[in-house]
């Protein structure tokens, strides 16, 4: 695995925490008037972080578990806008959250430090995206992290947008 996506991986849970504390305390469960244009799902800034934490676990650690031990299984798309209803992202307690996201991506980190290159050619069929590797996988679950940093900056743009007044 190259070392610009590893480093990438690493370096996310603080990545995220930053650009969380970003979004001004009012604005955390705040949704804009219209989502067109985001880069993410479109959810608030706490909802973006359950989001991830539950695709880290819901998502990627089944993917990888299940690629590494069945032949070319069939990987599942998750849901994230009926997770987001279901387990009540905007109530949930954002530091638990956090910290619960921290172990983890530990734990995606230490499974993909113990892989062979075999392991790594390993292949799956993931819903929407077709054949792939594990290794494939590891830079989905690279760019599923700068899609949600890329919402989180594009709900700041949003913020700031509302607070515009039209002269006049």
């Amino acid at each position: 695995m190259n070392a610009i996506t590893l480093n990438a991986l690493a370096a996310f849970p603080d990545q995220l925490e930053a650009y969380y504390g970003a979004i001004p305390a009012e604005f955390k469960q705040w949704s804009p008037a219209s989502w067109e244009g985001v880069p993410s799902e479109p959810f608030t800034a706490i909802e973006q972080v359950c989001h991830v934490y539950d695709i880290e676990v819901e998502g990627y650690h089944v993917r990888f578990q299940r690629t590494l031990e069945e032949l070319n299984p069939v990987l599942l798309s998750v849901d994230g806008e009926a997770l987001a209803r279901e387990r009540a992202y905007a109530e949930a307690n954002v530091d638990e959250v956090f910290a619960a996201f921290r172990v983890a991506r530990a734990k995606t980190m230490t499974l993909i430090a113990g892989l062979s290159p075999e392991q790594f050619a390993r292949t799956a069929d993931f819903e929407g995206y077709g054949p792939l590797s594990l290794r494939s996988l590891v830079h989905y679950l690279c760019s599923h992290d700068q899609q949600h940093l890329a919402g989180l900056q594009w709900l700041l743009g949003k913020i700031e947008a509302s607070r515009v007044r039209p002269e006049g």
